[in-house]
Order: C-alpha cells, then structure tokens, then sequence
C-alpha cells in the first residue's frame, strides 16, 4: 500500500576534526512525495497530464468519467502552481479513510484476547442459525426466504478488505470472476482482514449463517489492505466502477471521523469531498442504490458543537466551520445506525445518530449490563462485562487473518469461518441485503424508490415517527415482502 508520507530516517552526527577546512559531509532527506487529489471543472482538458507534469507531478490514476485524478509530487510547491490551472475545481492533499474499527477499541480491547471470554462454536453443527438473532429478526424467523432469496443477477458490491472466496456459505454467491482490488501493490481481491468477509456475509451467506439474501451476489471492491486505510481516489475509482459494472447496490462500511475535519477546502469542498460526492452521484444516476454506515463513535452528527468538542479532545483539533462526516452525510445514500438485541428505545452504544439516520440495523453490542455501565461513564473500562452473544455472527475468512479471530472459538480447537462482530459496519449490509431483495423483486426501482421502501417497511423504534436514533425504524424485509406477496 502506497503511503502519504514518506518514510524519512534522519541520522545527526557531530564530527570534529583536528584539520582546519576539513569538509563535513552533510546528508539531505529525499524529498517528501505526497498524494494529491484534482477535481476539474467538467471534462478532464485534453492537455491535463502537460499541464501536472510542468507542475511537478505525475498522473497515479485517472477517473474520467467524473473528473477526477490521483497525482503524487516530490516538489513542496505543486499544490499552488497546479492551481494556476483554471480548469481545476478543487486541489488538494489525498485524505484518507478507515474501517469502522470494533468499538471496544476506545477502551483498549485487544482483538484476540477479551479476557479468555470467547463464544464457543460447535465445529460440527450443521446450522448457526440460533445464533443469528439479527438476522431471525430482520427476516421474521426467515419467513422472508420464502417469499424472496434474491437471484444471481442481483449484484451488491462490497467496497471493503476484499472476501474469503473460498468459504463454504459465499462461494455460491461470490463473484471471483468480477472482483476487483484498488489497493496498489496487490493483485487480487482476497479478504487478508476479515471486515469484508462478514460484511459479505451478512448479505448474501447461505450455509451454516444465512445473509439477507441466501441467493444474491456479491462482489469483492478491495480498497484496503490487511492493515491501515485507503487513499480516497481508491474508494472513489472503486464506487465508479462498480457503477460501470452495472451493480445493483453498494455497501460502504466505512468511517470517516478521521478526516471530517479536513474536508472543506479555503473555496469550499476540498477535493477529496468533491470526489466522493461526484462518485456517489455518478453510481446512483446509473441506478446504482448505496448504502453506508453511520459510524461507530456515539456522536450526533447533526451537532456541530458536538463533533467540535470530539475533534478537540480526540485530535487537538479546532474545527472553525462546518464538517461532515463521509460518506455518511453525503446526499443520496441510505445511512444507517445500529440496533442491537435486547432494546428498541435505544441504538447501540457506540453508534452515532442524528438527522441524518434514514434506517437502523442489527449491528450488535456487548449487552445491557456493559451498556449501562458505558453510558454512566464512557471512559471506564468494563471489559469483564461483555457478552459477545449480543454481538453479530456472520462469515469469516476460512484463513489466518491480520485481524484475528477475535470473538469465537471452535470445539475442534480449529480455525474456522466465522464470528461474532459488531459496530455499524456490521448494520449497513443488512440494510444492503435488503435493498438487493426489493432490486430482485422490482428491479424497475429507482435508488430513491428502494430508499422509500425500506425506510416505509420498517419497524418504527424509538419514538414514533422519525427519530435521531432508529431514522424510520429498524429495517425489516420480510414487511416489505409480505405486501408484495405475488412477487418472487
């Protein structure tokens, strides 16, 4: 994976010499590349790459169709003079995007080691099914399966760590052929993670787990490698192709509180957020529904004071205007909060919530008694009171992964294909798992119809009508399916 800053090792040595006009040999640091993103004003002119290149930089990668492209430079002063050009928009420094990482993170939970508190898989059930308290609901104990599984020629993308092609509930419903990485330096789409597996599998697993859509595809758009983020024109080269490839959704479980901040240039969007809306456009005029979760850091989204006071207690950071937070307050797409078990009057406690929640999802927590505990004091540490059974189980990769395998353990003593996860990247596909079934079922649908089906199908949690919290409701196919009986 290319990084933004170059890695810079400076040695100081002080020599002294007895010779008078003894040269000292003085080693200067290599010039620091940066990455950059350019958004032009329509049309890419035909003379762009001329034009970069007497700037100081060189072309890493091209999306036409939207304008828009990756530049690396060595020179400190390209940023100005590429702005010279007056068919540039926006042009600025490439930001960066992260997975939503496991909530537990804010209170130094270590993937692997909770506290020798894992959930024991029978190795040798035929069926996990009993497990799956998210799914059983969303689906009505799947009594949607036997109204509508989704067909093979339904397409959800899953822009993540790639998937486990090889994993007994996916490899019917995967696409390896069509699967594609944007992470430089690889060459293929296997999830080296394990965030995508799951996703994946929340939307399309038929086997021992069972996704949204037992019969749908999905498609690996690998944007992230084992560890670290993704540079924004990845994520923005993998939505336009996957809307070049005629997709039917996308499920962005992706955060963006990292860079929020950062996202308004001197003359307005800096060119990262320019992208990313320019991307999310693009796929939903080609009638491409996209879906992205709320993200995992209990803030409203809608309060600029709120995200202020995180940014500053965070990061050290002073926000002196306007943010948002990406892809989830990008206009167009379905964003969505996380419910969890054992409560409908309150989301999960890590999941952020505001105006712009459309619907939640079973994303799963670590149960009530650690949720009362956390809302009386955020800081404390109250890893002994979890229950990973409240958590999400879903498809894992069938391999050692860099992320561990961090919740579940197997009576065989063996490494298998699965475990329990939570956060709201854990809700989004679910809400992408439907939005594949109402596709199957009308593929005529607009995304702003499918967005209108599933907030209307809904079960309206929390308080009645709209809410801060839930949006909706809680989403729910089998309601939708079960009015629209006729239609397979």
């Amino acid at each position: 994976m290319k990084k933004k800053l170059a890695i810079l090792s400076i040695c100081s040595a002080l020599s002294f010499s007895l010779l008078v006009g003894f040269p000292t040999k003085i080693t200067k640091a290599a010039p620091e590349k940066e990455h950059y993103v350019l958004a032009y004003k329509g049309q890419l002119p035909d003379n762009y790459s001329e034009s970069i290149s007497k700037a100081g930089g060189t072309v890493e990668r091209v999306i036409s169709e939207i304008g828009v492209i990756e530049v690396v430079s060595e020179n400190p002063a390209f940023l100005s003079k590429v702005k010279e050009d007056t068919n540039i928009q926006s042009a600025g420094r490439e930001l960066e995007a992260y997975l939503e990482t496991d909530p537990d993170d804010a209170v130094n939970f270590t993937p692997g080691t909770p506290n020798g508190q894992k959930v024991t898989l029978n190795s040798d059930a035929e069926s996990y099914w009993d497990k799956q308290w998210d799914m059983q609901r969303i689906t009505h104990e799947g009594d949607s399966y036997e109204l509508n599984k989704g067909n093979h020629d339904t397409v959800v993308a899953v822009i993540d760590t790639g998937i486990d092609f090889s994993h007994p509930d996916l490899k019917d419903n995967v696409d390896i052929v069509g699967s594609k990485t944007f992470v430089p330096g690889t060459n293929d789409a296997w999830d080296q993670n394990g965030h995508g597996t799951h996703v994946a599998g929340s939307i399309a697993a038929n086997g021992k787990v069972k996704g949204v859509g037992p019969d749908l595809t999905v498609r690996a758009y690998r944007v992230f490698g084992a560890t670290g983020g993704a540079q924004q024109s990845w994520i923005t080269d993998a939505i336009v192709t996957a809307a070049n490839d005629g997709v039917e959704v996308i499920n962005m479980s992706i955060g963006g509180w990292r860079w929020m901040a950062q996202n308004l240039d001197e003359k307005g969007d800096s060119a990262s957020m320019v992208a990313y809306q320019r991307s999310i456009q693009y796929a939903i005029q080609k009638g491409v529904t996209v879906v992205v979760s709320a993200g995992n850091d209990s803030k409203n989204m809608g309060d600029l004071h709120d995200m202020q006071a995180y940014w500053k207690e965070t990061y050290g950071i002073d926000i002196k205007g306007p943010s948002r937070v990406v892809p989830a307050q990008i206009p167009g797409v379905i964003t969505v909060s996380s419910s969890n078990e054992w409560s409908n009057t309150s989301i999960a406690f890590y999941s952020n919530y505001g105006n712009g929640i459309d619907v939640a999802a079973p994303g799963g927590d670590n149960g009530p008694l650690y949720d009362s505990l956390y809302r009386q004091n955020p800081t404390g540490n109250y890893l002994d009171k979890r229950d990973f059974t409240y958590r999400t189980l879903s498809t894992y990769p069938t391999y050692p992964v860099a992320g561990g395998n961090a919740t579940t353990q197997f009576s065989d003593g063996q490494w298998h294909g699965y475990s329990y996860l939570h956060g709201t990247s854990m809700a989004a596909p679910k809400v992408a798992g439907i939005a594949g079934i109402i596709k199957a079922a009308h593929p005529e649908y607009s995304p702003s119809q499918v967005a209108a089906a599933i907030r209307q199908s809904s079960i309206d949690f929390g308080k009645v009508g709209n809410d801060p919290l839930y949006g909706a409701g809680e989403a729910n196919i089998y309601n939708f399916l079960s009015k629209n009986r006729s239609i397979k």
